[in-house]
Order: C-alpha cells, then structure tokens, then sequence
C-alpha cells in the first residue's frame, strides 16, 4: 500500500524503516501538507501526518480526490484534522494514542530543573570564562507544590516524577486517576490549582474548551513567580499575555516545548532568517525563560514505538479491521 510521509525528518525516515517489514511502500516527503503541498500525494492511499501538517478541510479534499483512503497521524493529538469533513469524504483517520508518556513528561522535568538551576545561563558563562554564580541561585523542589493539568498517561508520569522530588501534588482533569490519588494528589478546581501551587504543568489535550487556558486572568490568579510549563499544545496558552506576566515578575519562570505558531518555525533550521513572530522574539529575550521546538516526544523509545503502532494503524486499516480510530 503506497504510504507518503509528510513532514517527515530524518530521524522519521530512520525509525519507520527500522521497524517496517520488507517490500512496505513508504515514501518520505520533508514537506509539510498543505494545500500546495497536497499534489504529492496523488496515487497514494495512505497519508501520514504529522502535527503541524494541515488536514482543513481545502486539504482533505485534494487528498481525496487524489486517492486518499486513510489519514495515518503519527500523533496523539487530532486537533488539527477536519473530522466532520473527513467522513463526509469517507477517509478514515488513525492515531497513535501512546508511544511513550516517559519521554514527554522527563522534558517536562528537564525544563523545570534547567529553569530553576540557570542552567542555559551557567552553561553559557563557563564557557565565556565566567565562572561567577551570582543570579543563578534555585530553589529545592521538595516541598514544592506541583499543578498538572490534565493527568492522562503524560500527566499521571509526569506526577509520579515530582512525587519522587518530594512534592506535593494538586491535579486538575474531569476524570481523577486513581492511581494518584493514592500517591496523595488532590484534584481540585483549576483556579484552586493556580492559586496554590508554584509549579504548574500543563498535559491536557487541545480543544474548544481547553484553548487559551492560560491567558492574562488565569495568569494574574498564580502565585507571584510560579513556573508554567507546557509541554502538551501550543495553543493552551495565550503566547501574547505571557510577556506582561514575565515583565511584571508575576511569572517567574516559562519553559515551553510548543508554541502556538510553531506550524511555519519548528521541525526547520532558520537560523540564518530574521525571526518573524514578534511574539516569539520577545519571549526568548527573556532570561527566565527556556523554548525547545517541540522536542519532547524525540526519544529513541518514542520514535520506534510511533512507527509501530502506525505501521500496525495502517495495516488493520488494510486487513478491514482498523483500530485506533478518531471519530468525529
């Protein structure tokens, strides 16, 4: 079955044909779709997808009038695909619900500690000849209480983590997980959770309810210099209002692996460009501040198990018996 890999790096390219099986018909296409883009796909029945690839629905008719069976993601997420118009052209879309929670939720961890230790900063400085600590002073996390919002598999291990650092839990989902519960995690509301707690991370998908999440009121309700993390969807956070927080202190640390106009920046070395987004330039001129491009997921253990259960999405799909399917 002819398969084409938009977006697609090298590390994909490596990880699919580690685990595919011989003769399996993949093509992999560094682009990422979009309606310019979408003529790459003619004569293929399955298209995998990536999360800034655009499945609109301009997109997904091009797809099906191409030969497009099957969207493949190569993601949990679906956020960005045209379910409703995805049926009514009677393509079928497939996910990868888990690959590997660790991976996600240690970024989570990874930023919180380089945020609290300087980390950037003292690297920096050694490296100049600067061996100097003053401004790099950090807090001990015990004791220390930890928000997460949404506690899915992500959220739940990232909770596990910070429970290890000895801290304290509060937890916002609207289905608790019992399992940390019993760890001593408290749910209570999402106000509650900003008010009391000095360390909040966000692993909650994204929807209708869940967009802008963070914005200047629910800034202006945390701790003055919480630390906010979000390793989960740009879109959870109003980018824009985080900047007055930062200036005014009453955010005190940011570490983000998404942005919300990631679509046109990540995944691509632009480093001889001007940057663009305003947005973005801002954020990054602060030094209490840390932005990965979206690199949480990229473990050798994700990677393997992303192309196999989206080898293995593909060929139920094929067999007539699909699994893993996002209903509208």
């Amino acid at each position: 079955m002819r398969t084409i890999l938009f977006s697609c790096q090298s590390y994909d390219r490596d990880s699919f044909l580690g685990v595919a099986a011989d003769g399996t018909d993949l093509h992999f296409q560094p682009a990422r779709l979009s309606l310019d883009t979408a003529a790459l796909a003619a004569g293929c029945e399955v298209v995998c997808a990536f999360i800034n690839d655009d499945l609109s629905a301009p997109v997904l008719e091009r797809l099906a009038t191409g030969g497009t069976r099957l969207i493949a993601l190569r993601s949990a997420g679906y956020n960005h695909v045209d379910l409703a118009i995805a049926q009514r052209l009677g393509l079928a879309v497939v996910r990868v619900p888990a690959y590997s929670p660790h991976a996600v939720a240690e970024h989570a961890v990874a930023l919180i500690l380089a945020l609290n230790r300087c980390l950037p900063r003292a690297c920096n400085r050694t490296r100049d000849g600067n061996f100097a600590l003053h401004g790099l002073t950090g807090f001990d996390l015990v004791g220390k209480t930890v928000g997460v919002v949404g506690t899915g598999q992500i959220g739940a291990t990232f909770a596990r983590i910070m429970h290890g650092f000895g801290c304290p839990l509060l937890a916002y989902d609207p289905y608790p997980n019992p399992a940390l519960q019993a760890l001593g995690a408290r749910y209570v509301s999402l106000p509650q959770l900003l008010a009391e707690s000095q360390i909040i991370s966000l692993h909650c998908p994204l929807n209708e309810q869940s967009k802008h999440l963070i914005n200047a009121d629910s800034l202006a309700h945390m701790q003055s210099g919480a630390m906010l993390i979000n390793t989960g969807r740009g879109a959870l956070v109003d980018a824009a209002a985080l900047i007055d927080a930062l200036k005014s202190g009453q955010l005190g640390y940011l570490g983000l692996d998404v942005y919300e106009e990631e679509a046109q920046l990540f995944f691509e070395d632009r480093s001889d460009q001007p940057l663009q987004d305003d947005v973005l330039a801002r954020l990054l001129s602060f030094p209490n501040v840390i932005v990965t491009a979206h690199q949480a997921f990229l473990t050798h253990e994700a990677l393997a198990a992303i192309a196999t259960t989206t080898l293995q999405n593909i060929d139920a799909w094929a067999a007539g018996t699909p699994q893993n399917l996002v209903s509208g």
